[in-house]
């Protein structure tokens, strides 16, 4: 490689998105490697307690603006800025959210980097945890994957009144 194609690479700001996937990935396989699979539960664990934070977080932003932590306001006041790196087709509506995301560069990074095994663990419990943190009885049916349905689709509601008692 050429020296100006080498001081180009070294010179290039990765994108703090990428950065976060890989640490993410770097400390869920030496916990693992070190603790095994008490590690790894410790490791998703303490991103349910990450997201739940997040979502009460978010709840307080909602409040602030005058509205109830319902679906209709999650995303107005959801805490993370979409950048170019996330592409979604959200539906919100007063009763539910719908997302199908199409390009998210966590997941990119993950299978970039051969590290879906490690990933995965945040991706199943970050959103059902920032939602029930944003409302008890809000929660989040995550049914297709990027890892085996190369998009994300997620469904935001409130519980039913039933599951509730």
């Amino acid at each position: 490689m050429n020296n100006d194609k080498q001081q180009k690479l070294e010179m290039e700001e990765v994108d703090m998105y990428v950065l976060f996937a890989r640490m993410f990935a770097h400390i869920t396989r030496e916990v693992e490697q070190a603790c095994g699979e008490k590690g790894v539960i410790a490791v998703r664990e303490g991103v349910r307690k990450f997201g739940e934070e997040r979502g009460r977080n978010i709840a307080e932003r909602a409040k602030s603006h005058g509205h109830e932590a319902t679906p209709e306001f999650y995303l107005s006041c959801y805490d993370m800025g979409r950048s170019d790196y996330f592409t979604s087709e959200d539906i919100v509506g007063k009763e539910q959210v719908e997302q199908n995301f199409t390009d998210c560069v966590f997941a990119n990074t993950w299978m970039k980097d051969g590290d879906e095994k490690y990933g995965i663990h945040y991706c199943e419990m970050i959103d059902p945890a920032i939602a029930k943190g944003y409302n008890e009885n809000f929660e989040c049916i995550h049914d297709k994957h990027f890892f085996k349905d190369g998009c994300c689709h997620f469904v935001f509601k409130m519980k039913d009144k039933e599951q509730n008692d």
